[in-house]
């Protein structure tokens, strides 16, 4: 009797449902950056990180207003670069780097790829790695159809491993090229390259922790700790920089946003254990202030603030915390005076002229105070012209313009903030079409919801495609 062949549809879809399977990995390798949720949004952290960042990105050769940075609210120790020039860092390396040095190194290593252009280059490593997987598919089911299963079987996960391999040697080797750009980067602003070596040596710490192995990288992405301080240390030490001592001004405002993140993000048990109230440090004090504020004492959070505020009046950022508290205390009307000395401070910060902006919306009482709503709108539009990404300056407009019986602007501001939160494309799309119904043809308004209109389109096209490519995988 002659053997029944095997039925070549199962061989296919056991061949598809493989090569979408490495795909399917590819594609998370790529976009797993982006994906970064719980952005972090703090007037100070952002100065800091700009000014950290300025003189390696002149030593990078880079566009300074290229460059964004991005704070993600994750414990993990971890920084990443995504979407062409966009920096985002962990709070978590925040919390675990003590000295601004160290988190200098770490953005040197991240404009190192940017300079390089290691997320364009992607398809360097991935091309190849496709070409192997592909092949193999197509050698395996060859076999399977010959009735040779096993062989084919092996042939398929003998180029996934040889996929994988080189998929992760060409991560490792531009890893390598990071660090080496950014110990460069380093000597040349002239900034000690000890933070470099002194982060890799704490993540060599978490290694030997975790029991990773320390003979060889080979299935990692990264190279181990070890090799790249290696790597390193001739390079950063032969700089007439490495001996050269941190900013003390720097390190005292890196220590501040430290404490401010601990503060913000952690239970007040372990505030108050990490800064005592017998340290009288402004760090401490805003870390306690807002551990306190967030417990539900803000007389005990006022009290710190104001320690901080009679030895340095001059500081925008206190005056913006008290303010805050003030404001989500229920005292609004209060929190003004500090909000507004806050923003005339800090020349118009956007996210602290945000604050006022709510806060003298707050106080209009729902639009009776015609004064206070005027100025709200005033303050916020002019948020949103300085800083294009926030989306909370667009909900408080909308609401301006709902009062004032504003629907086109009142549609446009929700495209907008959908938009920029990443929401529902098809809500956005609707909110601007609406608008434009409402607004002069041709005008700056409705050019603007137009855009929105189209890339919402644009969005909801991709997701449409991506959500039928998943459904003819599973068939």
């Amino acid at each position: 009797m002659d053997r029944p062949p095997i039925p070549a549809p199962a061989t296919g879809r056991a061949a598809t449902a493989l090569l979408a399977l490495l795909v399917l990995l590819l594609a998370q390798l790529v976009a797993a950056p982006a994906r970064a949720q719980n952005i972090l949004r703090d007037a100070e952290t952002e100065a800091l990180l700009r000014d950290i960042a300025a003189p390696l990105v002149a030593a990078a050769e880079l566009d300074p207003r290229s460059i964004q940075i991005f704070l993600v609210g994750d414990s993990s120790i971890n920084a990443f670069v995504a979407g062409g020039q966009n920096v985002f860092f962990h709070s978590g390396l925040l919390v675990a780097a003590e000295d601004v040095n160290e988190v200098q190194g770490v953005m040197a290593h991240e404009l190192g790829h940017i300079a390089g252009g290691h997320a364009v280059r992607w398809g360097e490593g991935a091309g190849p790695a496709s070409t192997i997987s592909i092949l193999s598919l197509i050698l395996g089911a060859a076999a399977m159809a010959m009735g040779a299963g096993d062989v084919g079987m092996a042939a398929i996960m003998a180029g996934q491993q040889a996929a994988q391999a080189r998929i992760l040697s060409f991560n490792r080797e531009q890893e390598s090229r990071a660090d080496q750009a950014g110990a460069a980067y380093l000597n040349r602003a002239g900034i000690t390259g000890r933070g470099m070596i002194s982060f890799f040596e704490q993540l060599q710490g978490e290694e030997y922790r975790l029991a990773i192995p320390q003979t060889n990288s080979y299935n990692r992405t990264h190279p181990l700790s070890g090799e790249r301080i290696r790597a390193l240390d001739n390079v950063l030490k032969a700089s007439p920089a490495w001996s050269r001592p941190v900013d003390p001004a720097l390190q005292a405002r890196y220590a501040r946003v430290r404490a401010k993140l601990i503060g913000f993000l952690y239970p007040l048990e372990t505030v108050l254990k990490a800064y005592p109230e017998t340290d009288t440090s402004e760090a401490a004090r805003f870390a306690r202030a807002y551990g306190y504020h967030r417990a539900a004492f803000p007389q005990k959070a006022l009290a710190e603030v104001e320690a901080v505020v009679r030895n340095n009046p001059a500081d925008p950022y206190s005056r913006e915390l008290e303010g805050q508290i003030l404001l989500e205390s229920g005292r609004v009307a209060e929190a003004l005076v500090p909000l507004r000395q806050a923003v005339e401070l800090s020349k118009g910060e956007p996210l602290i002229a945000g604050m006022l902006g709510h806060a003298l919306l707050q106080a209009s009482d729902d639009g009776a105070d015609e004064a206070r709503l005027a100025e709200a709108e005033r303050v916020l539009r002019g948020v949103v012209q300085r800083d294009s990404r926030n989306p909370f300056a667009w909900l408080q407009l909308g609401i301006i313009y709902e009062l004032k019986g504003d629907k086109p602007r009142a549609a446009l501001a929700s495209a907008e903030r959908i938009s920029l939160s990443g929401g529902d494309p098809r809500l956005a799309a609707r909110a601007a079409r609406t608008a434009m119904a409402g607004l002069p043809r041709g005008s700056p308004d409705f050019l603007r919801a137009e855009d929105i209109a189209l890339a919402s389109q644009g969005e909801i096209e991709r997701l449409r495609l991506k959500d039928r490519g998943q459904q003819q995988e599973r068939r």
